[in-house]
């Protein structure tokens, strides 16, 4: 009879956390998330649009003439050739409500769904990226590319309008002119208050992002609802109801353009966003950890 010692039995593999060297922190870095997106067609595509729109409406004024006064009494466009500031104010005025709207919603509507539909979503969990981290850092590049997005025009729009129409004090439409040593900053604190308030379309194309494997839809989702929230705030007969919509604060921006700056209207805005960016956003990281993956 063999009196050999009973081979041992091998034991599992470890668990990833517990492997060594590996760091959760580690996975999935902000820089490589960052220049994958950055080498998209999309992204180069909408840098391009947004930086073609200045100069669109340069060539527009150029054939059309000199801005002229509308039925509804004065508004920003019909000082747009007074100087660059005045351009650069214009093209925010003309963009904010829909045009910027859209790369904010494909920036963060596309970020999880295009992982998805590649089927390289489940590949990304097994790494082992952790579920929170990949939100976390997908969230934070898009909003990054959002933020670049929403400067790229008015700054291109700004050098463009200074070489068309000079440099010079912004001229208010209800009379009086900032000087131009401070129109730089109130369109710097136009341009933050827009980003603050597309939080809110943010927040919402990564909530569907997450539901879905199709970016379109997440995106038309996003675009779609935010739509709807102009058309409900455009129905004077909701009166005060209209308060918690953040389609009714998205031009309380153009206070910052007035002689005396005023922030009311632009902390209750920025308070209506961000309320819906984090319930929106709690929601995307709540159902995604949980969710089956199986794209």
């Amino acid at each position: 009879m063999s009196t050999a010692p009973p081979a041992a039995v091998p034991s599992p593999p470890s668990s990833p956390a517990a492997a060594a060297g590996y760091r959760p922190g580690r996975t999935l870095r902000l820089r490589v998330e960052a220049r994958r997106q950055l080498r998209r067609r999309r992204t180069m595509i909408v840098a391009a649009l947004l930086a073609a729109l200045p100069f669109i409406l340069i060539i527009a004024f150029a054939i059309g003439g000199t801005p002229k006064e509308g039925r509804n009494g004065p508004t920003l466009i019909d000082t747009a050739t007074a100087s660059g500031a005045n351009f650069a104010a214009t093209c925010l005025f003309v963009s904010a409500g829909f045009v910027l709207v859209v790369p904010v919603a494909l920036f963060c509507g596309d970020t999880v769904a295009s992982e998805a539909g590649w089927s390289s979503l489940r590949y990304l969990l097994a790494a082992p990226v952790p579920r929170t981290r990949l939100l976390g850092v997908k969230l934070a590049v898009a909003l990054g590319f959002s933020a670049v997005a929403l400067v790229l025009l008015p700054a291109v729009a700004l050098v463009a309008g200074t070489v068309a129409y000079g440099w010079g004090d912004l001229e208010l439409p209800t009379g009086g002119a900032l000087a131009s040593g401070d129109a730089l900053p109130r369109l710097a604190v136009a341009v933050v208050y827009i980003f603050v308030s597309q939080l809110v379309t943010a927040a919402l194309a990564f909530w569907l992002s997450t539901k879905t494997d199709a970016p379109l839809g997440a995106v038309g989702g996003a675009v779609g609802l935010t739509i709807v929230g102009n058309v409900l705030d455009a129905v004077t007969a909701l009166g005060s109801w209209r308060d918690v919509l953040p389609a009714h604060w998205q031009f309380s921006w153009a206070d910052a353009l007035q002689p005396s700056l005023e922030w009311s209207g632009m902390l209750q805005g920025a308070s209506v966003s961000v309320s819906y960016a984090i319930v929106l956003t709690a929601l995307a990281f709540r159902g995604f950890r949980t969710k089956d993956v199986v794209s």
